[in-house]
């Protein structure tokens, strides 16, 4: 599959790293030379260095031959002249990231695709959506959805309060029922393990455990996580993610948001029926008193600054609140913020990489995405006809040790995989696997 990306930027780079291998021809577009140099130092792209709205640029990237072109930049009106002037000239789909809400309206979306669009990718939109998966199971760290819910990954802090803490995964399948998820990976010590039999949980263990639809309250119970209900909640930060997200949760939950732009402030009191408005410095430990913060179930810290952000979430924690959820831009801060005591963050530039990368999947090519701090690579696959994988069932394929074949969708429900499981063609299957196994994974899929 021939792809364009538009933008070496963060969404553009994770893009380019996860989509990076034999089975896609990836030639990325970007003004910045320090950015392009970072790129094709770090993934096997062809790099341009140019403006993606170039007629010249775009045809020097064989724009008439080329399946996907995404276009990532930091510009929104960059993006969009880039999709539609990539579609004019040749390029089967077009995806264009967007800042502005009012593009992906119902009412918009004809309008946007008769200009040669094919999807949009709202950033700050999918961040929200995340926050709200969050609240709803506040004992999970992740959760990244695959097929809309079919299959989920979950992240679980295993702390000193987990039942089956130092248990290898074998007592644990003897004493519980895991039919409905895996133990997918353990992240210990900035290591990352694909777990067999013999593995343990150890104390301060980041799980990612791939679970069924229903799946996700058995997780919880096993591990000893409560799903602890949420009834209060404050948001630090009423820009575009705490907008969204305010308006998301107001229905639910009693919401409180704080803004110290007055202009915003009023603006967001119209927007939000619900939703108490507080125009003050959340960062003000004075303020957060008077506001009961004590009292509070969930603190989302999604200002523009990460580090007021992260700070603002472990005071929260400190304070005694439930759930504690952070906003950073930086993917550098993704391993480290989990170890100083956060619950969970977001980088909504990683998000939209995963949500194209998933979208790419449909053209029956592996596709992948990241998971914060975790080495491993997530694979998707789509099963073709007569390949490897559908010749026996999984316990005889011979995987290599260094993966976990998760689950899988057919007939648009999720399975678990099981030993006995075998792949039938157009299943949806979902792989764990170390950077080391990544193309004898492909083999059976080819």
């Amino acid at each position: 599959m021939r792809i364009i990306i538009a933008g070496a930027g963060e969404v553009g780079f994770h893009l380019a790293k996860q989509l990076s291998s034999k089975d896609h021809d990836i030639t990325i577009i970007d003004l910045s030379e320090q950015q392009i140099e970072k790129s094709s130092s770090a993934t096997d792209v062809m790099s341009i260095h140019g403006s993606s709205t170039s007629i010249k640029v775009l045809k020097e990237a064989r724009i008439d031959e080329t399946d996907l072109v995404v276009a990532v930049t930091s510009t929104e009106c960059v993006n969009i002249s880039t999709a539609i002037l990539a579609k004019k000239l040749g390029a089967k789909e077009t995806i264009a990231r967007v800042s502005n809400a009012e593009y992906v309206s119902d009412d918009n979306l004809d309008m946007i695709k008769s200009l040669g669009i094919d999807y949009l990718i709202y950033p700050e939109e999918l961040a929200a959506k995340e926050i709200v998966k969050l609240i709803e199971h506040t004992a999970a760290t992740d959760i990244v959805d695959i097929e809309g819910g079919k299959l989920s990954i979950v992240g679980i802090k295993i702390d000193e309060n987990v039942p089956v803490l130092n248990m290898t995964m074998q007592e644990i399948s003897e004493q519980y029922d895991i039919s409905s998820f895996r133990v997918a990976t353990i992240n210990r010590d900035s290591e990352t393990i694909i777990p067999s039999g013999e593995n343990r949980f150890k104390l301060n263990d980041q799980v990612f455990i791939i679970t069924t639809k229903d799946g996700i309250h058995d997780v919880m119970k096993i591990v000893g996580k409560d799903e602890k209900m949420i009834h209060r909640l404050m948001i630090l930060g009423g820009g575009k993610i705490g907008r969204i997200s305010a308006k998301l949760l107001e229905e639910k939950f009693q919401v409180k948001l704080i803004e110290s732009n007055s202009d915003k402030a009023l603006d967001l009191a119209d927007y939000l029926r619900k939703t108490l408005i507080i125009e003050g410095d959340g960062r003000d430990l004075d303020l957060l008193a008077q506001e009961a913060i004590i009292d509070m179930d969930a603190f989302i810290s999604v200002t523009e600054d990460a580090e007021t952000n992260i700070i603002t979430s472990l005071m929260a924690k400190h304070l005694g609140v439930t759930k504690t959820i952070a906003q950073v831009d930086n993917s550098d801060y993704v391993p480290l913020t989990k170890t100083i005591g956060l619950d969970s963050l977001i980088n909504k530039k990683l998000i939209a990489a995963n949500v194209i990368s998933r979208f790419i999947k449909k053209s029956n090519i592996v596709s992948s995405l990241s998971l914060s701090g975790m080495d491993a690579e997530v694979l998707e696959y789509v099963v073709k006809e007569g390949t490897p994988v559908t010749k026996e069932m999984v316990k005889d394929l011979k995987f290599p040790q260094s993966t976990l074949v998760g689950g899988y969708i057919r007939n648009n429900n999720g399975y678990i995989t099981i030993g006995t499981t075998q792949f039938e063609t157009d299943d949806k299957v979902v792989v764990f696997a170390l950077a080391s196994s990544v193309d004898k994974v492909n083999s059976f899929f080819n």
